[in-house]
């Protein structure tokens, strides 16, 4: 593995982390990040304050979650769902998980339909669906503390046309084929969730 190729990844996930910090997507040292290099992983370290950044901020795991080479940081505690979504979605290669409270609003209202959808949006158009009057629907897990059963469920639901996936009342998984497409979905469905919250309450 190229070391050029990983200080690239390590650029990367740096400047989405320092994006999403400005727009307080990570609460509390929440949230976590990877892209893919070559047949392994780079992702965030745990418990690290994402606005802030160190050189330890992130390190290379394989493709079942485990370091690639000995480290004293901790991988994500939630690498084996970045794992998941690489073995069972290919054509991905960043993951970005980010906690909001417009997600975890949607996520809640709509759980028990394990899953909600939206329609006639121009957002809609960031996922490359084009036609007329457009829906996509995002599924909705429940909040597995067990990671492993987390990861599970969110394997069952993958669908490569739709890159994201909602936990309830935790925040939202989203995948490209690339980091910037894997941003574009991202901001896309978070706006998604914002309209859609904002618009119930103008309603009421």
């Amino acid at each position: 593995m190229r070391i050029e190729s990983i200080q690239q990844a390590f650029d990367t996930l740096r400047n989405v982390k320092s994006d999403f910090a400005r727009r307080d997507w990570f609460p509390g040292t929440s949230g976590n990040l990877s892209v893919r290099v070559e047949e392994a992983v780079a992702i965030t370290a745990s418990g690290k304050d994402k606005a802030a950044s160190t050189p330890e901020d992130f390190l290379l795991v394989d493709l079942t979650g485990r370091p690639v080479t000995p480290t004293h940081l901790k991988p994500s505690a939630e690498t084996l769902v970045h794992t998941v979504i690489y073995n069972k979605v290919l054509e991905s290669q960043a993951v970005f998980h980010v906690h909001t409270v417009a997600n975890n609003l949607v996520s809640e209202l709509y759980g028990d339909d394990r899953g909600v959808t939206f329609q006639g949006q121009e957002l809609i158009k960031a996922f490359n669906i084009w036609e007329e009057n457009a829906s996509i629907t995002i599924p909705i897990v429940e909040n597995f503390a067990h990671i492993p059963t987390l990861a599970e469920e969110i394997g069952k639901v993958l669908d490569p046309r739709v890159p994201g996936v909602l936990i309830r009342n935790h925040g939202i998984y989203v995948w490209g084929d690339s980091a910037f497409a894997a941003k574009r979905h991202l901001e896309a469905f978070e706006f998604l969730f914002d309209y859609h919250i904002k618009l119930q309450l103008l309603r009421k």
